[in-house]
């Protein structure tokens, strides 16, 4: 029988092992204050699995191997940059629209040094916060006035909330949406303290339901884009410029939940019936609200635009310092904003449309060229057709055909096995599986991504080196 105690006696000390020539790199990258406290974690576990018959020796090498690993985990960032290799231009778990160079080099210049969030330079007092994006965004959309808070769900719950509290506001059934993280629309108008009044049916709603629901205890009228769905076949819907005219004409306001936020009309990149902020403005709403980070392309953030008494309204609501931004978002956004003063270079510049922007034959050949050096450095991998797809609930029956990597699953190389391996790196590799196969579309690879692809999959999938040459 294993002496207990004697294996706790040939336990090193934390001490003894600070001193270590394993930790000296450890303790430099580090400090002495996280390595000291992996130590003592990884001695005390150590104690309790020889007092508890689980371990029985005392493994020096072993013990050092487990405080490294405690090390990187403690260290270890919980949000990293990816490779999305998904296909999934706007991938809400990926973090949504990517930035522009320009957008990230302003935030980093912000967020580093003191800044100007609430100061005005020429006045020299306190000043607004958020008013050049402000400026930017009436500027870009020729709204009356404009306010950003958090996220599209904040907007939402600020207007009702100012506008609606203790009132009704009357919605089409069709357009009770749910999105992702289980955000309803109904249970937004619960906390806003306003109540629901639904009208129509799930796939038909008509004008006159509308005009029947109004009474004297109406708030406002709401209309949402069903941009994660669409309902076709047997089916009628409000356009919202007749809405607004039922609102004038009741003296109501029209609230407008448009969600994605394109400031392009997106035909050039076949996409229909998606409307953009201009429409909406166009159409007449009072309050139109939107994401930041969808089509827009931007940080998330909640942008609110319409009639200046309406927003005004919204701005003075105690609720409104909640739901604020900070100096990274506003910095961001004001960059991102910055960029569509040029139409023209700003779809090239963002991200999302440059990424839909690139061509079937484009991709093509991306795929082509990375498979042949695959190829040559003894990776097999084919070259396959794709479907990408826009995300982040916008255009969901639009696919935008693409091209990928395919990497077939092998006795030694599972799917699954390869995906989690990429998924370890400094920089994860994140794809899909599909057909028993590991593929990377190119369409939402950036180019500067692509000899890091090349390396991780020879790592992974080339052919093992030879011990006389290694």
């Amino acid at each position: 029988m294993v002496d207990q105690n004697a294996l706790l006696r040939q336990l090193p000390s934390v001490d003894e092992l600070i001193k270590h020539k394993a930790f000296t790199e450890l303790i430099q990258a580090h400090g002495h204050d996280v390595v000291t406290g992996c130590i003592r974690d990884a001695v005390a576990a150590t104690r309790l699995a020889v007092i508890e018959h689980t371990v029985y020796e005392i493994n020096k090498d072993a013990l050092i191997a487990d405080i490294d690993i405690r090390v990187m985990e403690k260290v270890q960032f919980g949000t990293l940059p990816v490779v999305n290799a998904t296909g999934v231009v706007l991938h809400t778990n990926l973090g949504r629209a990517p930035a522009p160079q320009a957008v990230a080099t302003h935030v980093a210049e912000i967020i580093r040094r003191y800044n100007t969030v609430e100061f005005d330079l020429t006045s020299g007092s306190r000043g607004d916060r958020g008013a050049a994006v402000e400026r930017f965004l009436v500027e870009l959309t020729g709204a009356q006035a404009s306010l950003v808070v958090n996220n599209n769900a904040a907007a939402m719950l600020l207007a009702l909330q100012t506008l609606c509290q203790n009132e009704e506001v009357i919605v089409s059934r069709g357009e009770l949406v749910e999105i992702g993280g289980a955000f309803r629309i109904p249970e937004v108008l619960e906390t806003s303290g306003a109540t629901l009044r639904e009208v129509g049916t799930t796939n038909k709603t008509r004008l006159s339901d509308y005009e029947r629901a109004i009474n004297e205890n109406t708030g406002a009228l709401l209309k949402v884009h069903t941009s994660n769905y669409r309902i076709v076949g047997f089916s009628e819907s409000v356009e919202l410029k007749d809405l607004v005219s039922l609102g004038q004409k009741h003296d109501l306001p029209v609230i407008y939940d448009l969600g994605s936020g394109a400031f392009f009309d997106l035909a050039p990149y076949d996409i229909k019936d998606e409307p953009g902020v201009h429409d909406g403005l166009a159409s007449g709403a009072d309050l139109i609200c939107f994401s930041g980070d969808k089509l827009l392309g931007g940080p998330q953030a909640g942008i609110i635009i319409g009639k200046k008494t309406y927003v005004d309204r919204l701005r003075r609501h105690p609720l409104m310092r909640a739901l604020r931004v900070d100096k990274m978002t506003l910095a961001a956004l004001e960059a991102m904003l910055r960029i569509y003063l040029d139409e023209e270079q700003a779809k090239k510049d963002i991200p999302v449309y440059a990424m839909l922007g690139q061509s079937l034959a484009e991709l093509k050949d991306r795929a082509t060229t990375l498979a042949t050096r695959l190829k040559d450095l003894g990776v097999e991998i084919d070259v396959v057709e794709s479907k990408a797809v826009l995300g982040g609930g916008s255009a969901p029956d639009r696919e935008f055909p693409s091209y990928a990597l395919s990497l077939k699953a092998t006795e030694a190389l599972s799917s699954a096995h390869a995906a989690e391996q990429l998924r370890r790196l400094e920089v994860p590799i994140i794809g899909y599986i599909e057909d028993d196969a590991l593929n990377f579309d190119l369409r939402t690879v950036f180019a500067e991504e692509e000899d890091y692809l090349v390396e991780a999959l020879v790592e992974i999938a080339g052919p093992e080196e030879d011990e006389e040459d290694a």
